[in-house]
């Protein structure tokens, strides 16, 4: 069944795609798709006419729902039938259909990305970032064979034309930063412009002054600039990690290369949010700041959350960790590398899950802040909350993050106020 889906909305998709031609903006990495394409669709919603994909829409049944406009049937034959009956309206009628289509897509094993490319020409390609450990690895014969798959996005990009009609043979967007990502300039096409975002100098767009501030849950964000042709623009966004700065740095590259300037750019970034689960902060019981990490984990992303616990000064740091999942071979390590974070930042640390063990068996070998009796193991989410609150004191902040497997959202509802 699932197959015939695939293929009906492939073609569907296709249809509508050749008829409208949008220009689309794909977006893939092993982690930041999502905070990047909420950045592209921020700066690029104030000029054009944009639709992104909601929720885990990043695969091969969620990108051509995306195109199509349309939410999934589920389980229900009719609602398909009737899903499909809208579709071929859209292709046999002349609707409004959106000037750009910022999609997130992801690739989950070999071949993932290289199908979606085969019906959604990409014109505007972008690489968040790889990372050490980078998820899925274990349906991946080897790191490589992930940064190849992923590399497609920017292989395959198809020409277009820009906003000033300027003709275009596709646009690849880098993070400088990553150096998997950086090494995917080898496989671009000849004529494919390639433009590199971070805080590295050899960055075409240039961040810098990455600086976070917090007062209260109402009066939050971070600050930084942005550098492009000796322009340099300060930027303030709603969210804490530097994580966000380089999806917004993949936003501003974009909006420059369809012709908004840096000034409008950076007044759309205001309008910035980071979503559900992924970094937003929460109001927890006895006057408690709650990190909201719960949509999914990876070391990288870990990693950066807790850089945002660690900015919270002069306030005792909870950590509650999951397991990370499909890491494969780096399942150890990638779980011990976030142990040696956590030592140094947390004050007590909490995990949740077998593989989670890892965390804190690291934590307990690593000089820093955390003492043994600070060290709390649970095998799921529902045995670690009660022990949780008896441990919460006033004006503790309280860092959640896991796969999502883990359920650590049922965490978040046995503390939040």
């Amino acid at each position: 069944m699932r197959r015939i889906l695939q293929f009906i909305l492939k073609i569907l998709a296709r249809f509508v795609l050749r008829k409208y031609k949008p220009i689309v903006v794909g977006i893939t990495g092993s982690v930041g798709k999502t905070s990047t394409k909420e950045a592209v669709y921020a700066v690029l919603k104030r000029k054009f006419k944009v639709r992104r994909n909601l929720r885990n829409y990043n695969n091969e049944i969620g990108v051509p729902l995306t195109v199509l406009g349309l939410e999934t049937g589920g389980r229900n034959i009719f609602k398909w039938i009737i899903l499909f009956l809208k579709a071929l309206r859209l292709i046999l009628l002349k609707t409004d259909y959106p000037e750009i289509l910022v999609l997130e897509m992801g690739a989950d094993k070999p071949g993932d990305i290289k199908y979606l490319l085969d019906f959604v020409p990409v014109n505007i390609g972008i690489v968040t970032a790889i990372g050490e450990f980078p998820v899925h690895i274990e349906f991946f014969p080897e790191k490589d064979d992930l940064v190849e798959e992923k590399a497609n996005m920017v292989k395959y990009l198809s020409p277009f034309r820009l906003p000033d009609n300027e003709k275009s043979s596709g646009i690849a967007v880098l993070n400088y930063d990553d150096l998997s990502v950086r090494g995917m300039r080898d496989k671009i096409k000849s004529g494919t412009k390639l433009i590199y975002y971070g805080f590295g100098n050899g960055a075409d767009v240039k961040l810098s002054n990455f600086e976070p501030k917090f007062s209260n849950l109402k009066n939050f964000g971070a600050s930084f600039k942005v550098e492009l042709n000796g322009s340099i623009v300060p930027v303030r966004i709603n969210a804490l990690g530097k994580q966000y700065a380089y999806a917004c740095g993949a936003g501003i590259t974009v909006g420059v290369v369809l012709g908004i300037n840096l000034v409008e750019i950076s007044q759309a970034l205001k309008n910035y949010k980071v979503m559900e689960g992924r970094g937003n902060l929460i109001k927890g019981i006895k006057n408690t700041i709650i990190i909201d990490e719960t949509y999914n984990a990876s070391p990288a992303a870990t990693l950066a959350a807790l850089e945002v616990l660690e900015q919270f000064e002069g306030r005792r740091k909870i950590a509650v960790l999951g397991d990370m999942l499909e890491l494969g071979e780096y399942t150890e390590i990638g779980h011990r590398r976030v142990g040696e974070k956590v030592a140094r930042v947390a004050d007590l640390l909490f995990t949740v899950g077998i593989r989670a063990k890892f965390i804190s068996d690291q934590a307990r070998k690593t000089p820093g802040k955390l003492s043994e009796e600070n060290i709390f193991e649970f095998d799921t989410s529902d045995q670690a909350g009660l022990p949780l609150q008896k441990q919460i004191k006033s004006g503790d902040v309280i860092l959640v993050k896991g796969s999502r497997f883990m359920r650590m959202e049922k965490i978040i509802e046995e503390i939040k106020g």
